[in-house]
């Protein structure tokens, strides 16, 4: 499908059929005097849920191991704090 490019000040006065066009499949691109700059597609739908959520319901299928709780190794620490 070909993309749309539409100028960011038009898509700010028609937003609310670009999500009409957005949500029927089409891919839109946002641009300013000096080019495209973004591509809008829609998110996908979640999917659909069986029925309500019951709380434990998955008891027994999976263990967390003990180790899980141990300190991260230090290099990955550092990965984490940025360093």
């Amino acid at each position: 499908m070909m993309a749309t490019v539409i100028n960011i000040k038009d898509a700010d006065e028609a937003l609310a059929g670009l999500y009409d066009r957005l949500a029927a499949g089409e891919e839109i691109v946002l641009a300013r005097a000096t080019g495209p700059r973004l591509k809008v597609v829609a998110q996908p739908a979640p999917p659909e849920r069986s029925g309500k959520r019951v709380p434990g319901s998955m008891r027994g299928q999976f263990t967390v191991p003990d180790s899980f709780f141990d300190p991260l190794p230090e290099e990955e620490l550092r990965a984490w704090e940025g360093g």
